[in-house]
């Protein structure tokens, strides 16, 4: 028998991606060992692993920055991570990289997320022992939840990617490596999210009315572009030219890019995601949250959930894992069938 399709694609990446690339056949394996498909090389099952399952689907209900829109064309977590993985495998083919390991962290790495964006992470973080953060959640859902408890079984640098692709407002690229993903593709979808979230959260608040055009610092304008597919552009571009004028060992940005992010950063921080406007709705969508955990706290996940779920009251992993995977809607919708009455209706 000839080699089969997967063994031809291992082998041209040898021949075509960097040395730095990451190679499918050199992945470092799955939790349990499963035979090879003859079609599609390890990181490509990754990825469909990930598309297919229902965690991801809930994405698209999920909250980006404005709670529960009802306009058609502000993002949703799913639109985020389509705009991440877009952005990363650009990067990754430019710099020679494996795309397909890119593309399963770029579409992995918020599976996670709670209802209401960070208002929910806030709150579980809060009410869970040992407290509660997004990617590790992601990382929770791949390994265990998905798949009724059995997870996806990715293999070891997906999880990876995954589990250390946020950086909160802490420095985009740290010079301490242990700080970040094992792989250059990881690292990659590490930056392609924050050059996702920051042109896009301003363009869903120039949307919103609530910042105008031309109201961040002059030199974010100069130095990114006046435009939302300029400043991408630029961003992505100073990514991969400075990152190969470095020898391409370790990802790099100029240092007046990386500061212009950095205000930009800033900037949404100061004028978007604190203002009261969303503040407040954010508090309102803490109560719900909480008083959703309390109420499963008290008297035991319901049947017929996705993962290990349990019965037992008083469970308060089995109430994260329930409540985690929730969407805006969802969440509000029961929350209204548990806590608000009802009409009665006339007989």
């Amino acid at each position: 028998m000839g080699r089969t399709i997967r063994e031809e694609m291992e082998e041209n990446e040898e021949k075509i991606l960097s040395p730095y690339a990451c190679l499918s056949k050199k992945s470092r394996g799955r939790l349990r060992p499963e035979p090879e498909c003859d079609v599609r090389v390890a990181f490509q099952r990754d990825r469909d692993r990930i598309i297919h399952s229902k965690a991801f689907r809930r994405l698209q209900y999920k909250t980006q920055v404005f709670l529960a829109p009802t306009g058609d064309h502000y993002r949703t977590r799913l639109t985020h991570v389509f705009e991440v993985s877009q952005i990363a495998r650009t990067v990754a083919v430019a710099l020679k990289l494996n795309g397909h390991l890119t593309e399963a962290i770029a579409l992995g790495h918020d599976l996670g997320h709670t209802p209401f964006g960070h208002a929910g992470e806030a709150v579980l973080n809060e009410l869970h022992p040992g407290g509660f953060r997004h990617y590790e959640q992601s990382l929770r859902v791949v390994e265990i939840l998905e798949n009724e408890g059995k997870g996806l079984n990715l293999n070891l640098e997906v999880r990876d990617g995954i589990s250390m692709h946020s950086k909160g407002r802490k420095e985009i690229l740290p010079q301490d490596i242990s700080e970040l993903p094992m792989t250059m593709e990881g690292r990659v979808v590490r930056v392609a999210d924050i050059i996702a979230y920051v042109n896009h959260d301003f363009d869903d608040a120039l949307r919103a009315g609530i910042i105008k055009e031309g109201q961040m610092a002059a030199f974010i304008y100069e130095k990114l572009g006046k435009t939302h597919s300029e400043r991408i552009d630029t961003m992505v571009k100073d990514l991969i030219y400075t990152t190969l004028a470095e020898g391409g060992v370790r990802l790099t940005m100029s240092p007046e890019i990386m500061e212009a992010i950095l205000q930009m950063r800033s900037f949404l921080y100061e004028n978007v995601y604190e203002i009261s406007k969303v503040h407040n709705d954010f508090l309102k969508a803490m109560k719900v949250v909480r008083e959703l955990y309390e109420y499963f706290l008290e008297k035991g996940v319901p049947n017929g959930l996705e993962g290990p779920g349990s019965q037992i009251i008083g469970d308060h992993r089995a109430a994260c894992d329930f409540v985690a995977g929730m969407t805006d809607r969802y969440a509000l919708d029961l929350y209204q069938n548990i806590f608000l009455p009802k009409p009665w209706s006339v007989m």
